[in-house]
C-alpha cells in the first residue's frame, strides 16, 4: 500500500493541552485564521456561537464579556474548557481528518460523547490516541503498540473489546483479593492451632 500525508488544510491536531493564543475569544475558536479570513469563509459570530453551543460552551461569550475581550486564555480557562475550545476550533475548521491526542481526558464522558458524535456527523475522520475505552465505539481500526517495538493493526470490534476489558478488570480485582484471603487463612490456621494446643 501507499501512505499519503494529506495537505495541512485537510487535517488538525488536537493535543491534550491545546494551544491558546493571546487574543480575543473569537481568536481562540478560529485560530490560526484572522477575523477577516473567518468573514471571507462566510462565518460570523452567530455561527461561532452555534459552534460553542455544540461543545457546551455557549455561556462563555457572556461570562467573559463578549467575542472581542482579550485575555490570557490559557490561565483563564479550566482544563476541560480548554479542551472543549479546541473542539470548537476543530468544528470551525471542519477538516477532513483530525488527530486527537488525549483531547477528551479533562471532560466528562457525556461531553466526550457529544464531541465525538458531532465530529462523526460532520464527516471528520478521527485518528485517536487515548487510554479511554469509551472512545473505541467511534473507530473501526486499532493500532496498538506492545511497548517493545512491535505493533498490531487490526479491525476493532468495540463491543467485544469492551467486554474483554471489563472481564480483565474483574479478574484483576479478584486476584487482588487472593492475597487478602491467604493472609486471613493463615490467621485462622494460627488461631485453630493455638486452640488445639490448649
Amino acid at each position: 500500500g501507499v501512505v499519503r500525508k494529506p495537505p495541512p488544510s485537510e487535517f488538525i491536531l488536537i493535543p491534550q493541552r491545546p494551544y491558546l493564543s493571546l487574543g480575543t475569544l473569537r481568536d481562540q475558536v478560529i485560530y490560526p485564521h484572522s477575523q477577516q479570513e473567518m468573514l471571507a469563509r462566510g462565518v460570523n459570530d452567530e455561527k461561532l456561537y452555534e459552534i460553542l453551543q455544540k461543545v457546551q460552551m455557549g455561556h462563555i461569550v457572556e461570562r467573559e464579556g463578549g467575542w472581542d475581550v482579550a485575555r490570557e486564555w490559557h490561565s483563564t480557562l479550566s482544563g476541560g474548557d480548554k479542551q472543549k475550545l479546541a473542539w470548537a476550533r476543530l468544528f470551525y475548521h471542519n477538516p477532513k481528518y483530525a488527530i486527537l491526542d488525549e483531547c477528551t481526558s479533562a471532560v466528562p464522558l457525556e461531553v466526550e460523547q457529544v464531541l465525538m458524535d458531532t465530529a462523526t456527523q460532520l464527516g471528520i475522520t478521527l485518528l485517536t490516541v487515548s487510554h479511554r475505552p469509551s472512545l473505541w465505539k467511534y473507530h473501526h481500526m486499532i493500532l496498538q503498540y506492545d511497548g517493545q517495538g512491535g505493533y498490531v493493526f487490526t479491525e476493532l470490534d468495540a463491543e467485544k473489546r469492551l467486554a474483554l476489558q471489563e472481564e480483565k478488570q474483574a479478574l484483576e480485582t479478584k486476584l487482588l483479593e487472593v492475597n487478602n484471603m491467604k493472609l486471613r487463612l493463615a490467621e485462622l490456621k494460627a488461631l485453630v492451632a493455638e486452640r488445639n494446643s490448649r
